[in-house]
């Protein structure tokens, strides 16, 4: 007997499982009134249940299926079938059913409950996409409920940071002073600059001089949170700027990197550097669309093939232009100028004549969409990131080329003293052919950089030669450290600029900071040492 009251008694506690998860008829009620204040709150309080049930009333309402009998009976109507979600029983639909007229406030409200429903998924991905979603709009305080749930069963860190915000946000609305109160000093810690604005309204004044929001402590609490996001949001636009400066070097620095080489050691003005970043960029587009049709599985992988393939173009049309023009015109600035200007025009037609005057896409792999949250609310995208990394690998590469191999020997001893490189057997010709190649393969890896941030276009280059100019002049010519701190700095400049005196008046400010500059050092940051500045 002892075991079997033990038995009936864990039967009793596992039937509730078992049960069907009924809604209250109370709830579903005011969904058949004329109240819409009534209705929008019925479909918050629905919301809160949590059950598959609910989900099927709200999308039922969305699709009007939700119907209601004389009797104010609430059910579902579905291919002749009628369910009731307050005893969970199905037949025909009775005689005189009504369907319920959705309007705009209530479509909406229903809307924004069926995504709070998604907090409460078993996947991971659907209640951080759900959370995401809700933050993105302004929760109504009917909503907390639903949010509340939804906090007390989730067990994430991260989602559990955004629902505790999420709460305060519908709560600053709520009509309890308490909940209003707490909502504000909640919103002090992770409080976004979206939330200003309510903020703002409690310390604003009604034309009788009285005070929005009555109560004083209340008022002062809303005053220090306002001025905490207003802290919080300043931090994040330093170091933002900062990121985003460090981000446009590290594009100045691959685009400068090789004219420092063919400008900097041999002392070419190559007008055609930017089309050389071009080509790099389409060699991009066609690796992606190699990848998408001949290895679809893979397609997300085209970058790695790109690399390679950027360089070599670049290195073969650099070593193509230093064999047939460029090396009848060494000692001729102005004529070499003016070759490859010529050149650059020529290049720019191909490429409008074989893909076409319009811009193409190259689309970011999926390892590189996306960006990571840091300090609560500043996105750093993973592209920007890759490309900070990878300008850091190809200096380091540039720099044991020129230091630790015998191709930067000569190319030194060529830099330093061309006559005397020349006596003593180093094939002055060949290392010019190879160093301005080295300098246009650079380039063509630069141009791999520039199709993660935009559309590849044949103009492309034409946005960043001055630049690459004013980097290579600023930090020393022929200098590769002097590079790489005046790409860094002009990045960082340039982003620190831009807020207080637009894009524009920040690249003259830049422009005439430079001149003056070069004013009083003419050598640069960095001077280069050697017989060749004599």
């Amino acid at each position: 007997m002892r075991y079997l009251r033990r038995f009936f008694a864990a039967l009793a506690l596992c039937l509730p499982a078992f049960a069907h998860a009924a809604i209250d008829p109370a709830l579903l009620r005011p969904l058949a009134g004329d109240d819409s204040d009534a209705r929008v709150e019925a479909v918050a309080r629905i919301a809160a249940v949590g059950t598959d049930d609910a989900r099927k009333v709200l999308q039922a309402l969305l699709d009007g299926e939700l119907g209601t009998t004389p009797a104010g009976q609430v059910l579902i109507v579905h291919d002749d079938q009628a369910f009731d979600p307050a005893t969970g029983t199905t037949g025909a639909p009775p005689d005189g059913i009504d369907g319920i007229v959705v309007n705009n406030r209530l479509r909406g409200a229903t809307e924004a409950a069926l995504s709070g429903l998604a907090l409460l998924a078993p996947r991971r991905e659907q209640r951080l996409a759900a959370a995401l979603a809700l933050q993105g709009s302004r929760p109504d305080p009917a909503q907390a409920p639903l949010l509340r749930k939804a906090l007390n069963s989730e067990t994430d860190p991260a989602i559990q940071a955004i629902l505790r915000q999420l709460v305060a946000t519908a709560d600053l609305n709520a009509t309890d002073p308490a909940l209003r109160r707490a909502a504000v000093l909640a919103l002090a810690d992770d409080g976004t600059p979206a939330l200003r604005p309510q903020l703002q309204a409690m310390l604003s004044r009604h034309p009788d001089g009285s005070y929005a929001e009555p109560d004083a402590s209340l008022r002062a609490a809303a005053a220090g949170t306002l001025a905490a996001i207003e802290r919080r949001a300043t931090r994040n636009d330093i170091i933002a700027n900062l990121f985003y400066g460090v981000s446009l070097g590290s594009v100045l620095l691959l685009t400068a990197l090789g004219l420092a080489i063919t400008f900097g050691l041999m002392g070419i003005i190559n007008m055609a550097h930017g089309e050389l970043l071009m080509i790099g960029a389409y060699t991009t587009y066609l690796c992606q669309g190699l990848f998408r049709h001949y290895l679809p599985n893979a397609a997300g992988w085209y970058l790695l093939a790109a690399l390679p393939a950027a360089f070599l173009v670049a290195f073969a049309v650099g070593v193509a232009l230093e064999r047939s023009v460029i090396r009848w015109l060494y000692g001729r600035p102005l004529e070499t100028l003016l070759a490859t200007w010529g050149i650059s025009l020529m290049l720019q037609q191909a490429v409008r004549t074989i893909f076409g005057a319009q811009n193409v896409e190259v689309a970011n792999p999926a390892w590189m969409s996306g960006g990571v949250t840091v300090l609560g609310a500043l996105v750093l995208p993973y592209n920007r990131i890759a490309i900070i990394v990878f300008a850091a690998l190809v200096v380091a590469a540039v720099w044991l080329v020129l230091n630790k191999t015998r191709l930067g020997l000569f190319v030194r001893a060529v830099m330093q003293n061309r006559r005397m490189a020349d006596c003593v057997g180093v094939p002055t010709g060949r290392i010019d052919m190879l160093t301005f190649g080295l300098g246009s393969g650079i380039a063509g890896l630069g141009g791999v950089a520039l199709s993660q941030l935009g559309n590849v276009g044949p103009d492309l280059g034409q946005a960043y030669i001055v630049d690459s100019f004013m980097v290579v002049v600023l930090g020393g010519v022929g200098q590769l450290a002097g590079t790489v701190l005046g790409a860094l700095g002009l990045g960082e400049i340039n982003k620190f600029l831009e807020p207080l005196a637009g894009a524009v008046m920040a690249k003259i400010c830049i422009l005439v900071v430079i001149i003056v500059f070069i004013q009083r050092r003419p050598q640069g940051l960095f001077a280069l040492k050697g017989r060749s500045t004599e």
